[in-house]
């Protein structure tokens, strides 16, 4: 495996990035299933060894980045859904969701699905994704800019300097600075090892259509279409199919423990795939396997790494990763416009999912996709 600190630095931003922005959602959703303590930290136990072990199995075997993660938008669903069920209706619900899944990689239906989707409408897509975090870049300037300017003259200066260390220049001077400001809260941190907890499922049809199909939607439209996008838009052509059917086995296994569902990975994803981690697109794949060290470790130690990247100040961890993705976005901009007669129905793909709208409980990347699409098939009749 090559190893090189900037595939290291990757790794833990995308971890960082990924459990700083959605980690109360998985501690809310297991309160809202009625899950104790212990069985809270079994979620988080299952969720870091599940993320681990198929981030560093799938990128060492098809030696391509790819960065797995939960399902954020259905953390979020199961907030407002779970507390009408019992935990064990909810795990079973979890079973049957990561079933579908399965069922959807072994037969082959999200991959002649994807085959629809012209690299165009792909980018467009990922670039709406990825947007916000740049803009929160500079929008979170009133409230800290010293941070914001050294970490930007890091970067300008990285950028000439080391190319190749710029997110590690960026990442050191931000922890740096905080660190000298007392803004680290690391005061409370102590090792403390989670322990899985079996949970024994039970099924209901209240539980199959309150639960385990919202579930499954929102994870393969939300999670796992622009995480094949994000692949595809940087010329990796693992099969869909395979990669969604290992989730979804991966899900199912661990759902009795509080695994409620695994995807492939949109944001941290993009993390570990830009010309800053490595100029060679052949030798990123090491990235994500650092990830996924970093993953295992969160799982193992659970609450612990919770309590770690909790103690980055919020400001910094948003700065870090509009950073991270300024590359990527202008990337997916420039792929996405190229072609004269797929440029409006790309700008409309890359507007609508910039936009954040939800309708029907369809999130916006979603809709992007599809009014896109429908234009681009308009253009072409």
């Amino acid at each position: 495996m090559p190893l090189a600190l900037p595939h290291l630095v990757a790794g833990f931003i995308a971890v960082l990035v990924g459990y700083t922005s959605s980690v109360v959602l998985i501690i809310q959703a297991a309160a809202a299933a009625g899950a104790d303590p212990d069985q809270t930290a079994s979620w988080l136990w299952a969720l870091g060894i599940g993320m681990g072990l198929s981030c560093i199995s799938l990128s060492f075997y098809y030696r391509t980045p790819i960065l797995t993660a939960w399902s954020t938008p259905g953390a979020a669903l199961l907030i407002t859904s779970l507390g009408q069920f019992t935990l064990a209706e909810a795990i079973g619900a979890f079973l049957l969701s990561s079933l579908l899944i399965t069922l959807c990689g072994i037969t082959g239906w999200f991959e002649r699905l994807m085959k629809q989707i012209p690299a165009s409408l792909a980018t467009a897509m990922l670039a709406g994704i990825l947007l916000r975090f740049g803009l929160d870049l500079f929008k979170i300037t009133p409230q800290d800019p010293l941070l914001i300017a050294v970490l930007l003259l890091g970067f300008i200066a990285a950028r000439h300097l080391w190319p190749r260390y710029t997110m590690v220049v960026v990442l050191a001077a931000g922890i740096l600075l905080c660190g000298l400001r007392g803004q680290l809260q690391l005061g409370e941190l102590g090792w403390q090892l989670a322990s899985p907890v079996w949970m024994s499922p039970s099924f209901s049809l209240d539980a199959l259509f309150g639960i385990a199909l919202p579930l499954f939607i929102v994870t393969m439209t939300s999670q796992n279409m622009p995480g094949i996008a994000i692949l595809r838009a940087h010329d990796y052509s693992v099969s869909s199919s395979s990669l969604i059917g290992w989730t979804g086995i991966l899900g199912a296994v661990l759902a009795p423990f509080g695994g409620f569902a695994f995807n492939l990975a949109a944001i941290t994803a993009a993390i570990c795939m830009g010309k800053e981690v490595d100029q060679d697109p052949a030798r990123r794949w090491a990235a994500p396997v650092w990830a996924g060290g970093f993953y295992l470790l969160s799982g193992i130690f659970g609450a612990t790494v919770v309590t770690l990247f909790n103690g980055f100040p919020p400001a910094l961890v948003t700065a870090i990763a509009g950073f991270a993705l300024l590359g990527t976005i202008g990337n997916s901009l420039h792929a996405a416009l190229q072609q004269d007669d797929e440029r409006e129905a790309a700008l409309f793909t890359f507007l609508i999912t910039a936009s954040g709208i939800s309708l029907l409980g369809v999130g916006a990347a979603c809709w992007g996709l599809l009014i896109g699409w429908g234009l681009y098939r308009l253009r072409r009749c």
